[in-house]
């Protein structure tokens, strides 16, 4: 499996980061009072079967919904990360620690974060400063763990020459140009929501009153946008093209809305996608002739330079 990388919160704020780097280990805990050495199973849906209900009796005022999250992050930081995948942790200073896992699960009853992985922490951290904005973003979302291998290359070359670089390296972008336009694109939509077309008719999906609905995590991938209908009978998953093949894109949305169908929508709440883009082609139209419950919106960029 190739190498991820993972920002993990060490505490709100990065409080306890210090104390984790100076004993070497990332932890998590959740009320999850026990060893779970012998429970951890490779798919994390059969772990959140098991401890969603545990976690429940814990917090009996949080939703069910809230509860696959926490337990989701839980499994994530015991099983889901591997030796050698690079992790990122925000000290709560503007820097962010960096390190490579190099141990499997071990538990710490009673202690700061009893559910630990063993850390060799590099002896340099990355300023916030130097991060692209598109860095930055996913790091700040919201959450114990966030998966930001898709700014691998930016990671590495910030861990090895502190400095920033913009690249992609995704074999499955066609248009760099418009991937990198893209980018920036997700940031505007949320900071503009309630004046674009479907901010009339959709909220950014909250969870107690916080915004989650940016980069949301699934099973296959953050989804870029989820938006739930003012009379929460339907959740929007939003993807952006972001200058990928049409074939992979529409694969996608459709994998992300079925997670959100299987995983969070109510049995009263249906299900939509839109993909969001600065143009459609043919291989996308029909791809979506067959579909009745995803739609294409096009982008359109109005830039004057006025004396």
């Amino acid at each position: 499996m190739a190498k991820q990388y993972n920002r993990v919160m060490l505490g709100r704020g990065g409080i306890h980061a210090d104390q984790c780097v100076n004993e070497g280990f990332i932890g998590a805990d959740f009320d999850i009072n026990q060893d779970l050495s012998a429970s951890l199973p490779d798919n994390w849906k059969d772990f959140n079967k098991d401890f969603v209900p545990i976690f429940l009796q814990a917090h009996p005022d949080k939703s069910k919904v809230a509860a696959g999250l926490s337990c989701g992050m839980l499994w994530t930081i015991c099983k889901g990360l591997q030796v050698d995948d690079i992790v990122l942790s925000p000290d709560g200073k503007g820097y962010y620690y960096v390190g490579r896992i190099i141990g499997n699960y071990y538990y710490v009853p009673n202690g700061l974060f009893p559910h630990r992985r063993k850390v060799e922490w590099f002896s340099e951290k990355i300023a916030r400063n130097d991060m692209s904005k598109e860095l930055k973003s996913s790091c700040g979302s919201i959450g114990t763990c966030c998966n930001v291998t898709n700014y691998a290359a930016e990671i590495e070359s910030l861990i090895n020459a502190h400095t920033t670089i913009i690249s992609c390296n995704n074999d499955e972008v066609e248009d760099a140009a418009e991937f990198a336009m893209e980018k920036h694109l997700e940031d505007f939509l949320i900071k503009n929501w309630k004046s674009t077309p479907l901010g009339k008719k959709y909220d950014i999906y909250e969870e107690e009153g916080e915004l989650i609905g940016q980069q949301y995590p699934s099973d296959t991938g953050p989804i870029d946008i989820l938006a739930i209908s003012k009379d929460r009978k339907t959740l929007l998953v939003i993807e952006l093209k972001k200058g990928r093949a049409s074939d992979v894109v529409v694969g996608q949305i459709q994998r992300y809305m079925g997670y959100i169908k299987e995983e969070v929508a109510e049995s009263n709440q249906t299900v939509r996608g839109v993909i969001i883009g600065l143009d459609s082609d043919t291989r996308l139209k029909r791809a979506l002739s067959v579909t009745n419950n995803i739609e294409f919106y096009k982008y359109q960029i109005d830039f004057k330079l006025v004396k």
